[in-house]
């Protein structure tokens, strides 16, 4: 079910604009002119977010915020301020009021993408994928590509399951082929073996006239016929070579197909332990670079940091937390001076696009497969966003407070601690070590500074 969002301002164009970006999410859009139309729309519908401006005629968008909020049936709904007011002060407000967020009229689609996917109004991110074309400058330092390989063991197994049928299948060929001839040969045999229809003995009776009164004597005479057999020998000779030659044969050519088949595995079990050489001097080399970075230039005792987790607004969270505990501690010592809090930026190797959004690449994708290696979250922060309402608010007493402590805020952008990999070490380095880099480099660090230095 598609989700609907509903505009509150006064400008035409500035209606038109914001909804065809909202359009563009696969958003359906309502706008109202005014506070007063508004929540009257709102007593029959339930946008899932609603885009409020701030000066219109009538009751402005605070007032309004305070009347949705206040009704029990549209307290839930999330609502953004849409304006061109900015400040810190007015962000304060905003909030208090009950405005999860404030967007600028010249809002990017970066600005709106961030938010919906923050309000869970879009489906989750893609994942990564596992090929993608390379669009970063990064990218042109590499140019050969080592693939993940399988360690021998896994080769050689696949070799013999692929091996195995053609075997199998060969050998039930080899045996219709025997079993074909010998039938035959036993037909032949049998046929070939019976009696002659000739006999192999006759007698015929001979009369001899004697010139004698005596009784006629009749003799007996044998003819015996041989039958020369040496031709069926020679036949089932050779019929019985035949299956003999042919199974000769299919074991010469199965032979030389697994002596093949070995020197595939060995260059592969060469090429394996090459590649494996080759990370290994690679992940040395990288933390050896990163032991010389942190020896040279090592940071002061009065400095801490805290990473900050991509996607998450650096004044907010465990730093917010840290920063209290630092400031509780030191009124507790009696320190009157200034805490200077510095935010740095860290460039991670991410898969996605502008439209979609991005997210973290997978721990075994190439760094020269990233779409992008940055921090666009970071980049669409304008400086009110990257302080929480409860930094804003601790700010303030501070401000109130006369025990001496100040905190001064500065943005570095991308200074990194951690040096990153250099162009000739991105052939063979993933994004997980990439990103384990960068995110020692996206970073808040907490510094004291006494009165009087």
């Amino acid at each position: 079910m598609s989700k609907r969002a509903l505009i509150v301002d006064d400008s035409r164009s500035a209606r038109v604009i914001l909804s065809r970006m909202l359009e563009g999410y696969g958003l359906e859009v309502d706008t109202q002119e005014s506070a007063e139309t508004a929540l009257e729309f709102l007593r029959q519908a339930r946008p899932d977010v609603i885009f409020m401006d701030h000066l219109m005629p009538g009751m402005d968008g605070f007032q309004a915020i305070q009347a949705i909020k206040g009704n029990p049936d549209t307290a839930t709904i999330p609502v953004i301020m849409y304006t061109s007011q900015e400040g810190e002060l007015y962000i304060s407000q905003a909030r208090a009021l009950g405005a999860v967020g404030v967007l600028p009229k010249t809002v990017k689609h970066a600005d709106v993408s961030r938010v919906l996917y923050q309000l869970r109004l879009l489906p989750e991110r893609r994942e990564p994928r596992v090929a993608a074309v390379p669009t970063s400058h990064h990218e042109s330092a590499a140019a050969v590509q080592i693939e993940p390989v399988r360690p021998a063991g896994d080769v050689e197994s696949l070799i013999r399951n692929a091996v195995a049928p053609l075997l199998k299948e060969q050998s039930a060929e080899i045996r219709r082929f025997v079993l074909a001839s010998l039938e035959g040969f036993t037909r032949r045999i049998g046929t070939e073996g019976r009696p002659p229809t000739v006999p192999v003995a006759t007698t015929a009776p001979v009369i001899t006239a004697t010139t004698t009164e005596t009784p006629t004597a009749i003799e007996t005479q044998t003819v015996v016929v041989r039958q020369n057999r040496w031709p069926l020998v020679a036949s089932v000779a050779a019929i019985a070579l035949i299956p003999t030659l042919v199974l000769a044969l299919f074991y010469t050519k199965e032979l030389e197909t697994t002596k093949a088949l070995r020197g595939a595995v060995s260059t592969l079990q060469a090429t394996i332990d090459g590649q494996q050489t080759q990370l290994t001097t690679l992940q040395k080399s990288i933390q050896s670079n990163q032991a010389a970075a942190a020896a040279v230039a090592p940071k002061p005792d009065n400095v801490t940091s805290e990473t900050v987790p991509y996607g998450e607004a650096p004044l907010a969270g465990a730093r917010l937390e840290r920063l209290r505990d630092m400031l509780a501690q030191l009124r507790a010592n009696g320190f009157r001076g200034k805490v200077k809090v510095a935010t740095f930026v860290g460039e991670f190797c991410l898969t996605g696009n502008g439209i979609e959004g991005y997210s973290m690449a997978t721990d075994d994708l190439p760094v020269k497969r990233c779409d992008l290696v940055g921090n666009p979250f970071e980049d669409s922060l304008p400086t009110a966003q990257r302080q929480s309402l409860g930094f804003a608010n601790l700010l303030s007493s501070l401000r109130q407070d006369a025990s001496g402590v100040t905190v001064e805020v500065a943005h570095e952008g991308r200074r990194a601690s951690v040096p990153y990999p250099t162009a000739d070490q991105l052939v063979r380095v993933t994004a997980g070590e990439w990103n384990r880099i960068a995110a020692q480099n996206n970073r808040v660090e907490f510094a004291t500074q006494p009165a009087g230095s």
